[in-house]
């Protein structure tokens, strides 16, 4: 069972931002094409009528021509839609190589048909052929008419809280100390290098909600019958704490290899541990700077913009938590189900990709999907941790 898909953020649903880390050029509009044949538009001038003067023969007058006018809008209109349909198939041929696929060839087929045709089967190959299908989107800039590739992973709609009590609890566990120093170099990385939020930082979403719910409680005229739910928030306090002074130290990551390699499997969890752990100092290995957010979608200025098109921030379901369990975590998360249904989606890592030229395009989206993976990981193991001192 995995506890972070167990985690949903209510009836949220995963809303498609267009943001851009490297935002495409203001002019650049989406090239929207019509279904049916669009035909050159007729000239509002007309010639003059004439007729023949005297024996001269008429038969000159028989042969019509096309006003200087509207002869030069034809001849533009058409080299426009030849530009746009050379610009097309080329920026199509340079985004089949990149995802790997075989296009039907549709250029035989008449304008603007042959275009719908083929972003119908680009559209149709992308869902079969393509891991997490980006969204595409035909665009003209400058005169050019190319694609852009909008490649979005999905997160699920799930609360990726990591619990730190049970971290806390298996340090002080004979049988699974070693274990917790193995997963405090996960815990580690994820706080100094991966960057994730811990609920105990002050600038922190959960450090928010937590005080939030500790107010209301001190608040409340029954304090006597409160009293016990306000030592569990100082409790929760003082192991986030004194667990955030082990996890922010540095000598985790240096002596991080050396504990892996020493570790000894001896069950079903020592194993899941060992995985777990392989996992992220695989990622530290390859990815020793990357921080979760650096394809997190742009915030633009949200003045005069409707509350419903407000998105959920990665920083407020990505973080450390004191626990996933009990009365406190079920009250947190309830309130955090309830915000999160005002917002209009979430925003989630996001990559644009260009296919103008034939340079290759070499952003990925590996590292997150790959750290998302570590995360729910992560929290299934602690979720599932039972302490039972041997």
């Amino acid at each position: 069972m995995n506890h972070a898909k167990n985690n949903y953020i209510g009836n949220s649903k995963t809303a498609r931002t267009e943001k851009r880390k490297t935002a495409l050029s203001a002019v650049r509009q989406v090239c929207r094409m019509d279904a049916e044949t669009q035909r050159p538009e007729r000239g509002s001038e007309r010639q003059t009528n004439a007729s023949s003067f005297g024996d001269a023969s008429d038969g000159f007058l028989k042969t019509s021509f096309l006003p200087r006018l509207l002869e030069s809008k034809t001849a533009q209109a058409l080299k426009r839609t030849a530009k746009l349909q050379r610009d097309f198939y080329k920026s199509l041929s340079h985004l089949a190589v990149h995802y790997k696929i075989e296009m039907m060839q549709t250029s035989q087929f008449e304008y603007p048909y042959s275009i719908a045709l083929a972003l119908w089967d680009l559209e149709e190959k992308l869902k079969t052929h393509v891991l997490n299908c980006p969204e595409i989107h035909l665009v003209q800039d400058r005169e050019k008419t190319f694609f852009v590739s909008e490649e979005k992973y999905n997160t699920g709609t799930t609360l990726y809280y990591i619990p730190i009590e049970p971290l806390y609890q298996m340090l002080h566990n004979r049988r699974h100390r070693k274990n917790a120093q193995l997963l405090l170099c996960v815990c580690s990385y994820l706080y100094r290098i991966a960057d994730i939020p811990y609920h105990r930082q002050e600038n922190s979403y959960l450090y928010w909600m937590y005080e939030m719910h500790k107010d209301s409680m001190e608040q409340d005229d029954e304090q006597e019958e409160n009293q016990k739910d306000i030592l569990e928030f100082e409790k929760a306090e003082l192991i986030g704490d004194r667990m955030e002074q082990k996890i922010s130290s540095g000598m985790n990551l240096e002596v991080f290899e050396k504990r892996l390699n020493s570790f000894k499997v001896r069950d079903e969890f020592d194993r899941d541990c060992e995985v777990t752990a392989r996992k992220a100092f695989d990622l530290l290995a390859e990815y020793p700077t990357e921080s979760i957010f650096r394809n997190a979608p742009l915030k633009e200025d949200s003045q005069g913009s409707a509350d419903e098109y407000e998105t959920i921030g990665m920083e407020k379901y990505i973080s450390f938590t004191a626990s996933t369990k009990g009365w406190l975590y079920e009250s947190i998360a309830e309130s955090i189900n309830s915000e999160f249904n005002e917002y209009g989606g979430m925003d989630e890592p996001t990559i644009y990709k260009s296919f103008e030229s034939r340079e290759e395009e070499n952003g990925s989206l590996d590292f997150e999907s790959r750290l998302f993976d570590l995360l729910d990981d992560m929290c299934s193991l602690l979720y599932h941790y039972k302490n039972e001192e041997i």
